[in-house]
């Protein structure tokens, strides 16, 4: 279903209306605050409440953030937090590989991009900030959910994934997990490039170099490596 912008704009001013002096509100004084009417506050409320951005207290009928808000709010926290640590590794790739390098986070089934370093050759699939790919056609993707679920077995003992002309064609990619002071993979990063420069003999080198910066980025986070 395709959500208009106004609706999206609306729905967003409800949530901004939640505040730190008010976490619950009726319905009439959210839809006062959102400059809506009550009818179609209640509309957009419900949706929200549906996919768990909101919740509902039947008892007091005041409304609050949902589940889905709080994590949302949290992953924002844990990128902003790994875009300080992976920034200097980014830039230090780019200048390494004069390929693009993101740092990606995963949503839902898809790898969200919050911060990159373009680098000196773009095509198609270019990455930007805020973008979200599929997260089985990239190599962050794979990457991630290797380190995730226990899938490729060559990617956990690589230490790399390789994405060649999933995403797009012509466009390949190389990317590597970022674990967390608990063990677990929270994002990836990852360089890519046209296919033509992305070739057999140099996609070792390049996961290599994308490892070690994962590494090092997981280490500023807190994670151990077992011995």
């Amino acid at each position: 279903m395709v959500i208009g912008t106004q609706s999206v704009t609306r729905a967003v001013a409800l949530l901004k209306a939640f505040t730190e002096a008010q976490p619950e509100q009726r319905l009439a004084d959210l839809a006062r605050a959102a400059g809506l009417h009550r009818a179609t506050a209640h509309r957009l409320l419900a949706t929200l409440e549906h996919e768990g951005m909101v919740a509902r207290d039947a008892t007091s009928d005041r409304y609050r953030l949902g589940p889905a808000a709080i994590a949302l709010g949290a992953r924002a926290m844990r990128a902003t937090d790994l875009r300080g640590a992976a920034r200097h590794e980014l830039e230090a790739l780019e200048t390494l590989t004069r390929e693009t390098a993101t740092l990606e986070v995963p949503v839902g089934r898809d790898m969200l991009i919050v911060d990159e370093v373009l680098g000196h050759t773009m095509i198609g699939a270019t990455a930007s900030i805020g973008t979200r790919w599929p997260m089985r056609l990239t190599s962050t993707g794979k990457a991630w959910l290797a380190a995730t679920n226990g899938g490729s077995a060559a990617v956990r003992r690589k230490g790399y994934a390789v994405a060649r002309g999933e995403l797009e064609p012509g466009y390949s990619a190389v990317g590597s997990a970022i674990f967390g002071a608990d063990g677990r993979a929270v994002a990836a990063i990852s360089v890519g490039g046209p296919s033509l420069r992305f070739t057999a003999a140099r996609i070792p080198k390049l996961g290599a170099q994308v490892l070690a910066a994962a590494e090092r980025i997981s280490t500023t986070l807190g994670y151990q490596k077992a011995p």
